[in-house]
């Protein structure tokens, strides 16, 4: 068999280790990288994915992952901890995962505060030397929210579950966020170093009637312009929990306020 036959060989049977039990392997696919986002206040939880449990005692605000998922439709479902599939709290049994993506899967509380799983597609493109992405994500049971820079309101009327996103020059920004047309601060202010190479996701969660709003964070690294950058979209996920979503808006607001505004696609509890 020559060289070329035995890697793609190699990359098949990597794609169908990918697949979770009960799903087919997408064989001529490449596997997609999955995150989880677990942002239900007061409430740890096992995940299962295709009746497989994969985390365990998932705690409020952190980010598992990434899981390494072929093509195809998942049954994705929370459970309290230690308790069976059957008994899940939130189930999604048709996430439909695409080729060759980075996505992060969201458990969190929709505007009402009814718990929800919504899916982002996170935009893994390079970025240029001396560049870093900001992207902030509303997924909070919270009022529509202005980001301010130096007091001064940058970006208005962020709703659930929506997100904004920048690429900008590398540095330290300092920002906070207030409820919608007020002056009253939910988060911040703070100053943040925004590294070269790194698209930074922030998402706010939470209840606001609750008092619990808080947010998690992710860090997609390897998206650097530089000719040594690792492949788009194959970054570790790290935890980011000291990081500000409001904080990002700031930066938009050096770099120019430029910006671009995705609904994601928001799954009820099945």
């Amino acid at each position: 068999m020559s060289t070329r036959l035995i890697r793609i060989a190699s990359v098949a049977v990597v794609l169908a280790a990918a697949a979770v039990g009960g799903t087919s392997p997408a064989i001529a696919q490449q596997a997609s990288q999955v995150s989880v986002v677990h942002g239900i206040p007061g409430q740890p939880v096992d995940v299962y994915v295709n009746g497989k449990k994969t985390v365990e005692n998932f705690q409020p605000a952190a980010v598992a992952g990434p899981l390494e998922l072929a093509a195809g439709t998942y049954d994705v479902a929370l459970t309290k901890p230690g308790e069976p599939v059957g008994s899940a709290i939130l189930q999604n049994k048709t996430l439909a995962v695409p080729a060759g993506k980075n996505l992060s899967v969201a458990a969190h509380l929709d505007a009402a505060g009814k718990p929800v799983l919504s899916a982002f597609a996170n935009d893994t493109a390079m970025i240029a030397a001396g560049q870093a992405r900001l992207v902030v994500r509303h997924i909070a049971a919270a009022p529509a929210v202005d980001v301010r820079a130096g007091g001064k309101p940058v970006f208005t009327a962020l709703t659930n579950p929506n997100e904004v996103k920048a690429d900008l020059p590398a540095g330290t920004v300092n920002a906070d966020v207030v409820l919608a047309g007020t002056t009253t601060v939910a988060i911040g202010p703070k100053d943040v170093d925004l590294k070269a190479g790194t698209s930074t996701i922030v998402y706010a969660i939470g209840s606001a009637e609750g008092k619990t709003l808080g947010l998690a964070a992710q860090t997609l690294s390897g998206l650097g312009g530089a000719p040594t950058g690792m492949p788009a979209g194959r970054g570790p996920v790290e935890d980011n929990a000291g990081l500000v979503p409001l904080l990002l808006l700031a930066g938009l607001a050096l770099a120019g306020l430029v910006f671009a505004t995705r609904r994601a696609v928001t799954y009820g509890a099945r």
